[in-house]
């Protein structure tokens, strides 16, 4: 075995070289440990190979007088060298990704210092070269090409900032001076984020080094979601707190803790800016929460009153009138049609916490929100859970109205609520006359009884987009 060895140090290290590359290549990325394990196994072996043969990378090669075998032996132990620098940065590159560092870019600035010390090593302890001379020549050609290179060394250390002290990593959802994208990658010159609209952008790690950056995946379960509303300035504030302040409340989307919460943001001569600010578990549900909660905050300020068009605040209309307007199962109705159902709603006020319509009761009237926040419960069991939120413009009582059955779901009042009561008469009386309106409801019934056996089956229901909410919306 060693006189094979000794005879055949090129062929042994070559074979011992291209298993090492062979069984690399067959080992999943995944499988660090053996991966690392059949690389460490593999320099060992071809260590024992150099010193069988009498070989030391510390010293150049012992046969001066052979050129052959001088050459052969020399190239062994600067490969030797290269393997060392190898395996230290598989090594290295195992430990980092341990402790949680994904990016690829300190990896790689840590592997080139590694070659690079063991390309010198090389140079210096077998083929004897005078490395200081070749220090100080490289040092002042590195001083060109630095000058040369100026902004790009300048994202290169950057970058190896940013990977040090980690603001963000791989997979956060961050915004670097206004640009907004999830990292999915971290190179040597610039940082790649891919925005909500499948665009690719390239902010340079010089520039994220600098910038002001909002990490909006930690911590990791609770992400803010904000929206800003401009309000004309003669409405008073209070006004306008108490509505966005029920649009917060009229969706389970936002979690409860930390409370939402609505702040004056800025002010002038014409118009006010308030600033609604909610917390959800994913960023997938960011845009979905804020479509919503600007649909719920308009609804809520245009039932207190707000109006942003002159010619809607120049209509003569009730407010019964009003909320008409933004009833769904209403909308086939014409506007003389629409007056006379108002005329027949009558105001009826719950305060905070009070029962409007209990579980399996029968409603003589069909209700209408006005103002404020409802929470409709369904029975699971023997305990009630929430199903959803109604505000301004939506209906309860309808059960009873189409197929004379009691309430599916129980009806209390989230805040302070004004709501409509339509006596049933009436509006079988329009139904009758409008089979658009008998249409409607039935569709409203059916689509909220599903809605409720989903939820009882633990399908959760999607955000919708606006409109109404999303256990009682009916479908366009």
């Amino acid at each position: 075995m060693f006189a094979l060895i000794s005879n055949h140090p090129l062929a042994i290290g070559s074979v011992l070289l291209l298993v090492d590359l062979a069984v690399w290549h067959s080992i999943a990325a995944q499988h660090r440990i053996a991966r690392l394990a059949t690389r460490a196994t593999a320099f060992v072996l071809f260590s024992w190979v150099l010193n069988s043969t009498g070989m030391s990378p510390l010293t150049p090669a012992p046969w001066p007088d052979d050129a052959t075998l001088n050459m052969v032996a020399t190239l062994l132990e600067i490969v030797w060298w290269l393997f060392a620098a190898r395996l230290l940065t598989v090594i290295l590159g195992a430990v980092l990704f341990q402790r949680g560092h994904t990016g690829r870019l300190l990896q790689d600035v840590m592997g080139a210092v590694i070659f690079l010390i063991a390309i010198v090593a090389a140079a210096a302890y077998v083929m004897q070269l005078p490395v200081k001379g070749l220090l100080a020549t490289s040092g002042a050609m590195a001083i060109i090409v630095g000058l040369a290179l100026q902004s790009t060394l300048s994202d290169v250390f950057s970058g190896i900032v940013l990977n040090t002290t980690k603001p963000y990593q791989l997979d956060d959802w961050i915004s670097i001076d206004g640009t907004e994208g999830k990292v999915v990658d971290i190179d040597w010159r610039a940082t790649h984020l891919m925005t909500s609209n499948g665009a690719m952008a390239v902010i340079p790690n010089s520039v994220a080094a600098k910038a002001k950056i909002l990490n909006f995946s930690r911590p990791s379960n609770i992400h803010g979601v904000s929206i800003s509303i401009a309000v004309p300035s003669d409405v008073r504030p209070r006004k306008v707190l108490d509505a966005l302040e029920k649009a917060l409340q009229g969706t389970t989307a936002l979690l409860i803790s930390p409370k939402p919460k609505v702040a004056v943001k800025a002010s002038t001569l014409e118009y006010m800016e308030y600033e609604a600010t909610g917390f959800i578990r994913s960023m997938d549900q960011k845009t979905d929460a804020q479509n919503l909660l600007f649909d719920l905050a308009h609804r809520h300020l245009q039932a207190s009153g707000v109006s942003w068009a002159a010619e809607d605040s120049a209509r003569p209309w009730t407010r019964q009138r009003a909320v008409l307007e933004d009833v769904r199962v209403f909308r086939s109705l014409n506007s003389d049609e629409k007056d006379r159902l108002a005329e027949h709603m009558t105001p009826v006020e719950y305060p905070e916490d009070q029962l409007i319509l209990a579980y399996g009761a029968a409603s003589e009237d069909l209700l209408v929100i006005g103002t404020g926040v409802v929470s409709a419960s369904i029975k699971d069991g023997e305990k009630m859970i929430e199903a959803g939120r109604l505000g301004p413009g939506e209906i309860l009582g309808e059960d009873n109205l189409v197929s004379e059955g009691n309430s599916l779901a129980q009806f209390r009042a989230l805040t302070t609520c004004m709501l409509y009561r339509i006596d049933k008469q009436e509006l079988k009386a329009c139904m009758a006359e409008r089979s658009e309106v008998l249409a409607a409801f039935t569709k409203l019934q059916h689509y909220r009884q599903h809605k409720s056996q989903s939820l009882l089956m633990q399908k959760p229901a999607e955000i919708r987009k606006g409109g109404f909410l999303n256990w009682l919306h009916i479908k366009p």
